[in-house]
């Protein structure tokens, strides 16, 4: 186990590489001159120059990369060119709300749709698998927009359930006021295509040789299910979700549009829609890096679920 993680560890390392370069030419090369957005209407050779000289464009392109590889060794950014603060408090004000909102999504949603997924599935071809299968079509074939208008509107102005919109200082407020509004709506988008993607797992699952001896052996469907289906099909499961952990600090821009939220999805459209490079890098290399530890984490899930999976 520790020579696989080490080895994992290592393989981290040119991956790393490969993005940053990745990364650099994107932004440096392909991007064009930062300095000719940043300038605006004072478009002069000298204030051109001073914007290069001040983000250091005027240097080399191997210099530059040297000084980038040195930022993210450092996690230190520099500067947002449109608010002048430093990205890493920046993005350390804008992650604990995106995170309080996608965290929170998450887990309700895998409670919801994993529950209902095997149920459907172990009752599949009856009426209760139509009857959700239905309602699934019919959720996945409403826009999120209609959803978040609606909400807001019964559910926040009208019947005045929840704060139509906001954000508070403290954590507790935040997921007892203002989260179950925006997560009640994304769930209501997400629920859907989720209980039918695990769903085609656990059916998937209870079709494999397996299942046929279990019964064979007259073990009880309620069993074989619990026992047997429902370990097996975590494994997909898990690496869904895994998959989807490093996006978490992206936020969920809609509903942070929305709701006003002050959370990663606001600061990283900002940042977009003004050609931002410091806050887009950053952002990127710690979705990098994010992916990268949660594939290894998943990894080592899949062989905590299952014993027979070698770490080679």
């Amino acid at each position: 186990m520790l020579a696989y993680l080490v080895r994992r560890i290592l393989q981290m390392i040119p991956t790393m590489l490969g993005v940053m370069l990745l990364v650099f030419t994107l932004f440096s090369v392909v991007g064009g001159d930062p300095s000719l957005i940043l300038a605006g209407k004072n478009l002069t050779d000298e204030v051109l120059n001073n914007i290069r000289e001040q983000l250091g464009l005027n240097k080399s392109l191997p210099e530059q990369f040297f000084i980038f590889v040195k930022q993210v060794l450092t996690l230190n950014f520099g500067t947002s060119w449109s608010t002048q603060q430093p990205v890493s408090d920046l993005i350390a004000s804008r992650i604990g709300p995106s995170l309080t909102l996608t965290g929170s999504l998450l887990v309700v949603s895998l409670l919801v749709s994993i529950p209902l997924a095997a149920l459907v599935a172990y009752f599949r071809g009856g009426l209760t698998d139509r009857v959700v299968t239905i309602a699934c079509t019919v959720a996945m074939s409403i826009s999120a927009l209609v959803y978040i208008i609606v909400g807001q509107f019964y559910l926040g102005y009208e019947l005045a359930l929840f704060p139509v919109r906001g954000w508070g200082n403290s954590l507790i407020t935040n997921l007892l006021v203002y989260v179950p509004l925006p997560l009640l709506m994304g769930l209501l988008v997400s629920v859907g295509p989720d209980i039918r993607f695990y769903r085609s797992f656990f059916i998937e699952e209870m079709n494999n040789d397996y299942v046929r001896t279990a019964r064979a052996k007259g073990l009880s469907e309620h069993k074989i299910m619990l026992k047997h289906v429902l370990r097996n099909a975590m494994i997909p499961v898990v690496t869904t979700v895994m998959m989807s952990l490093p996006f978490l600090m992206m936020g969920a821009l809609i509903l942070e549009s929305f709701f006003g939220i002050p959370g990663m999805g606001n600061e990283v459209l900002l940042a977009v829609n003004k050609s931002d490079f410091p806050v887009i890098k950053a952002v990127t290399i710690y979705i990098a890096m994010a992916t990268m530890a949660f594939n290894l984490l998943a990894d080592l899930v899949y062989k905590l679920i299952d014993p027979r999976v070698q770490l080679k």
